[in-house]
């Protein structure tokens, strides 16, 4: 049997396994999607090197920028983005290869491209500076959107901190993508602290969190006209995406 899963920490809430393992049914194939909640890098690094007829592993929270020294190549996005969630594991005369893939680059840039198309000139802010959050930004790049990071210890270049968001610049900012794990269950009650009162239809609010599908932070947006857009059309490309890589 072939073996594929999820790893990162805390991720029991995790909608993939019934994804794959249903599909896996659905086709025949000899395979199983499992959960491994990994406490340390070096877990991870044994995992694959340990693990038998292990084929590829999908990487979440908080590993995305942690594992590319374990890869013997990677797509341009990974190079791009500095972000990877997609490994592929081969083997050749008894030497595993593994290979770095980004499906959150292709998934975000199909879900949000249509929402700023006509929104010439649009201004970002990106909460959190993770895995995700550098996936944004480049996708951003990529689209010419002009961005900061938000994080809660704003030290470098282009990053605000939360207590700085103010009526000017969310006049200013008009796309908000949440990149952090607040409001993820189990913890669906943790909310974005900044002043929601300030924003209007102008806005677009975009959180990568999928589960819950409505956040608090999209449900308090949306109390105040902002257009919102929930995490799960991402989750699904990400997954078609991993599918295709792993089964070419």
């Amino acid at each position: 049997m072939d073996i594929y899963g999820l790893v990162g920490k805390n991720i029991s809430h995790s909608k993939s396994p019934l994804f794959f393992n249903s599909r896996f049914k659905k086709l025949g194939i000899d395979a199983e999607y499992r959960l491994f909640d990994m406490d340390t890098v070096k877990e991870v690094e044994d995992l694959i090197k340990n693990t038998p007829n292990l084929k590829g592993l999908n990487v979440t929270i908080p590993y995305k920028r942690a594992l590319s020294f374990l890869t013997n190549e990677c797509s341009s996005d990974v190079k791009y983005s500095g972000s990877l969630n997609v490994l592929k594991i081969t083997e050749t005369n008894n030497n595993k290869i593994i290979s770095s893939y980004n499906t959150d680059v292709m998934a975000f840039e199909e879900t949000i491209k249509k929402h700023i198309k006509n929104n010439r000139g649009i201004k970002a802010l990106i909460f959190g500076t993770g895995g995700v959050a550098h996936s944004v930004a480049y996708v951003l790049r990529k689209l010419g959107v002009f961005y900061y990071y938000v994080s809660r210890n704003p030290l470098k270049v282009a990053h605000f901190g939360y207590n700085w968001i103010n009526k000017d610049i969310c006049d200013s900012f008009k796309l908000f993508v949440n990149c952090s794990p607040a409001g993820m269950y189990p913890h669906e009650d943790e909310l974005i602290d900044i002043p929601y009162n300030y924003l209007g239809d102008s806005h677009i609010c975009y959180d990568c969190v999928y589960n819950p599908e409505e956040t608090q932070f999209l449900a308090k947006a949306k109390e105040n006209g902002a257009t919102i857009i929930g995490g799960m059309p991402m989750f699904k490309m990400q997954a078609e995406l991993s599918w295709n890589i792993w089964m070419k």
